[in-house]
């Protein structure tokens, strides 16, 4: 078995302690960033002011979407604690997205850029993003496993963790990193191979959601719906939608490398 000691707390100033689940959480997001930043100097028609729009706008939509799901899937334990849903704790992934996801759609609409392309280019770095925030949450020992007898188990020892203290368990955070970076791989792969613009973020959904469906029998949660947790409800509807998006309007396009080739409406494109 694989023991995990590393305390969750990385330091305390006064009374507030610092988690390293913040601390990655942080770099996941800014990761995000430098991701777009970096494919518009490759040559991505984005412009940087655009980007940290995006940003000001998704970051608290994604958060707040967040927190709302999480506050809804543990009601139970937040109707007797109201004061814990202002808390920074409980954040879910795909409230993160699909909240950002929404309140960008909205802006792309006063904006002048395509939130499609916008999309497409954004997908691979959600990915990175989602592994560096695992690795908070493997510190941190929420999203743990189930109990196993497999020789790569987990045992946390820390008290400050939130997994269980020495029993075995399955890694998931782990896990679900290898899963996040082969996804990456496999959109880096396919990037610009599909139309309309918007299918590689569609794609990336699909995915992933296959993946939390699939992980969620290995996770420790609470029943929401048929017996399943809240993220594999929520994964079998974004399947069902974007694979259905996929099949009825994406189509193949066979190119030598994948290029950016769009523009942003402002400069000669127009709005899907």
């Amino acid at each position: 078995m694989i023991t995990i000691s590393i305390d969750p707390i990385a330091f305390t100033i006064g009374s507030l302690s610092v988690r390293w689940y913040g601390i990655m959480i942080t770099l996941a997001v800014l990761s995000i960033i430098l991701w777009l930043m970096w494919r518009v100097k490759h040559g991505a028609k984005i412009s940087y002011d655009t980007i940290l729009t995006a940003a000001l706008v998704g970051i608290p939509s994604g958060i707040v979407i967040s927190k709302l799901l999480h506050v809804i899937d543990r009601w139970g334990y937040y109707s007797q604690n109201p004061g814990q849903i202002f808390s920074a704790a409980g954040l879910t992934i795909y409230g993160a997205v699909l909240g950002a996801a929404l309140a960008i759609w909205i802006y792309s609409k006063f904006g002048n850029f395509k939130f499609g392309y916008f999309a497409d280019l954004v997908a691979p770095g959600i990915l990175l993003a989602q592994a560096v925030g695992r690795v908070g949450c493997t510190i941190n020992g929420c999203c743990y496993g189930i109990p196993t007898s497999l020789p790569w188990g987990v045992v946390y020892t820390s008290p400050n963790s939130f997994a269980p203290l020495g029993i075995a368990i399955h890694p998931t955070q782990p896990y679900e990193i290898i899963a996040c970076l082969i996804i990456f791989a496999v959109l880096l792969k396919l990037r610009g191979r599909f139309k309309p613009d918007g299918s590689l973020f569609l794609v990336y959904l699909s995915l992933y959601s296959l993946w939390r469906v699939g992980v969620g029998f290995l996770r420790v949660g609470t029943p929401f719906l048929f017996g399943l947790h809240q993220a594999q409800v929520l994964g079998l509807i974004v399947v069902a939608v974007a694979v259905s998006w996929l099949a009825y309007k994406a189509r193949w396009v066979k190119v030598e490398s994948p290029v950016d080739t769009e523009v942003e409406s402002g400069e000669g494109s127009t709005e899907d």
